[in-house]
């Protein structure tokens, strides 16, 4: 899925038109850059927590000239699934509103 597609599923779901839906991705991903420039933890529930994290500078050796690099140290950014969109994946689900088999048949 790229950007197009995604603005426009979330267009059609939320009810608003393709350009107020981009305006307000663009305003989440600006609110989302300033806070982990400022190192800060960003927890969405049910979905995953976002974190940056600091690598530590290293020594790489390049296997066939032997030469030794030195790689500085940088900043990334961590993702960490939350226990529902883990349990979600791993059971195999597909569809967003699909139901376990188990609730179906006891809803019958």
């Amino acid at each position: 899925m790229n950007n197009k597609e995604f603005t426009t599923e979330l267009s059609k779901r939320t009810g608003r038109t393709a350009s107020d839906t981009l305006k307000l991705i663009e305003d989440f991903e600006a609110v989302m850059t300033s806070h982990l420039e400022e190192n800060d933890t960003i927890a969405a529930t049910g979905f995953g927590t976002f974190e940056v994290k600091k690598k530590m500078e290293r020594v790489s050796v390049n296997p066939t000239t032997g030469k030794r690099y030195l790689i500085p140290p940088k900043l990334t950014l961590g993702f960490k699934q939350s226990a529902t969109l883990k349990e979600r994946f791993n059971a195999g689900e597909t569809e967003p509103d699909a139901m376990p088999a188990e609730d179906n048949e006891t809803r019958q």
